[in-house]
């Protein structure tokens, strides 16, 4: 029953998705794909997953206990707390922060998980800011 749930919101979502793309305006600058070519694609990737999951469910899940749920939890609410300090403490600082108690809940060790995440941090501010010149959110330090 929770997979034809699933399916069901996934395929409203694809067709929100669907919805909300048919009026992104058309730029004087288009090319020949057009904006709308990619949300268009994510969406029937989504449709079609959803498909999926209402004409062939899995049998019932065993559902976590409550302790995995409070920690799925902790971690969705881990990921708000990113989005949300990002523009205040910057990409670098916020990155690495989340990266580390994602893999220390993920059962790196306390040691690992620090250097893994100032290390997917820094690596990401190299690739996505250094070489490929995009703009990441600036922390006090200026990083």
């Amino acid at each position: 029953m929770s997979d034809r749930i699933f399916g069901g919101i996934g395929l409203m979502l694809a067709l929100l998705y669907v919805w909300r793309a048919t009026i992104i305006p058309d730029s004087f600058m288009s090319d020949a794909v057009g904006p709308r070519a990619f949300p268009y694609g994510i969406a029937t990737i989504m449709a079609l997953a959803s498909l999926w999951f209402l004409f062939k469910p899995d049998p019932e899940p065993e559902w976590p206990q409550m302790g995995r749920l409070a920690e799925i939890g902790l971690a969705a609410a881990v990921m708000i707390a990113y989005a949300q300090l990002l523009p205040e403490v910057g990409f670098v600082i916020a990155t690495a922060f989340a990266a580390a108690y994602l893999t220390w809940r993920l059962g790196s060790t306390l040691l690992q998980s620090v250097i893994i995440g100032v290390a997917t941090s820094l690596g990401i501010y190299v690739i996505f800011h250094l070489v490929l010149g995009l703009s990441l959110a600036r922390g006090p330090l200026g990083i």
